[in-house]
């Protein structure tokens, strides 16, 4: 798979399911945004998180993006990046859209995880 780490830092923020998606939560080229009948879970860019959201934050995430569209029926993608990692303790925090998959890892784990991605046979590839 050919891989790109996107150029921002990122937070994961946990609301209360009956919150009101916040007016910082939907800006920058690459954001999510799910609700649940536990959480409305938001990542985004770190810059977009208000000072006075204290809690039920994780910052300084990093992004590695699945580059191109990926078929439905395509199967074991994410376990072919998510396994190297997991047998090395990076956790990964998964999004997945119709067109393809994103990795977040912690910005402290991603020079390794990206060794490791590369020796299990995936490519980085830098867009300009």
């Amino acid at each position: 798979m050919n891989l790109v780490i996107l150029d921002t830092i990122f937070s994961v923020v946990k609301l209360p399911p009956i919150e009101e998606i916040p007016y910082w939560a939907d800006k920058g080229a690459f954001f999510s945004i799910t609700r649940t009948n536990e959480e409305l879970s938001i990542v985004c860019p770190t810059s977009n998180v208000p000072d006075s959201i204290l809690t039920d934050v994780e910052h300084d995430w990093n992004c590695i993006k699945v580059e191109g569209i990926l078929d439905f029926g395509l199967t074991g993608i994410l376990s072919s990046l998510a396994n190297p990692l997991a047998e090395n303790n990076i956790s990964i925090f998964a999004i997945s859209t119709s067109n393809t998959d994103y990795l977040l890892i912690k910005v402290h784990s991603i020079e390794k995880a990206k060794s490791l991605l590369e020796n299990a046979g995936h490519t980085f590839i830098y867009l300009s």
